[in-house]
């Protein structure tokens, strides 16, 4: 990596700090952008001066970001060192940083959930349990212990391993041209797991159905047979189609809820 700007080991504990800010001011919009961003103003106040540079930058980190917050300083790490190469190299191409984040962000919050919420958490509580019903005072200690020490860990060799690999393979991602097959297959991950929540997240389904010659004709199964999921693709569809035409995310928000309201006080869906 060419000399130039660099990152200190002072910077990087200001990131960890204030990476459990993460979740501070979560919104519906953009889910977790503000902490990110927040997470990320040491990195950026360090290698840029300009404040349009700096202004660039906390606009690139406000956009759309959502993971496991214990796995949130891995991320910041290679961030972090995208940034810095950014810093040094005129001809970075900046909107691969987005591009990495966005295709990290949806495996390895997979990940944490299972294995942070769906795992040591469940273990951690039942050990903590089983001495706490019998009035033991270690029960509370034993599960936070059990928990949060597994959780700091991973914050921290995540941070470092993050900006480490980032440092050290940018360079040569850059020289032999996969930045390109980076950013296309991040794309493919980030549709895939925007398709994904679609088909499990999103429950539409209607209630209508009508007789002929006496037998029952039920719509949502008409419905299933020409694709499973038609209604909530459908859904999705047209709100995409609203954002491309650039309407107001709270009036979207608004119109979905009342019109949802309506169509199924009438019986429609």
């Amino acid at each position: 990596m060419s000399e130039g700007k660099k990152l200190s080991k002072k910077d990087l504990q200001s990131v960890f700090w204030r990476s459990f800010a993460l979740q501070g001011a979560f919104n519906y919009e953009r889910m977790q952008n503000l902490g990110f961003c927040y997470t990320m103003i040491p990195v950026i106040k360090r290698l840029y001066e300009k404040e349009e540079e700096q202004a660039q930058a906390l606009k690139r980190h406000l956009e759309i970001f959502n993971t496991t917050p214990v796995v949130s300083p891995t991320i910041a790490g290679i961030s972090a060192a995208m940034e810095e190469q950014n810093a040094n190299n005129k001809d970075f191409d900046t909107g691969s940083i987005n591009a990495v984040k966005t295709a990290l962000m949806g495996p390895l919050a997979g990940i944490g959930d299972s294995l942070f919420w769906g795992t040591l958490r469940i273990i951690a509580a039942g050990i903590g349990i089983s001495f706490a019903e019998h009035g033991n005072l270690i029960g509370p200690i034993l599960f936070l212990l059990l928990y949060n020490v597994p959780n700091l860990l991973v914050r921290i060799f995540g941070l470092k391993f993050g900006y480490s690999v980032g440092v050290n393979s940018l360079e040569r991602i850059q020289k032999e041209g996969l930045m390109d097959k980076i950013m296309a297959m991040a794309t493919t991950v980030g549709l895939l797991v925007v398709g994904a929540m679609v088909a499990t997240m999103l429950n539409i389904t209607t209630p209508l159905k009508f007789s002929v010659n006496g037998a029952e004709v039920v719509i949502q199964d008409i419905l299933n047979q020409i694709l499973p999921n038609l209604l909530p693709i459908l859904v999705t569809f047209v709100v995409f189609w609203m954002i491309r035409k650039k309407v107001s995310i709270s009036k979207m928000t608004i119109a979905t809820i009342f019109i949802g309201i309506i169509i199924h006080w009438i019986g429609i869906l």
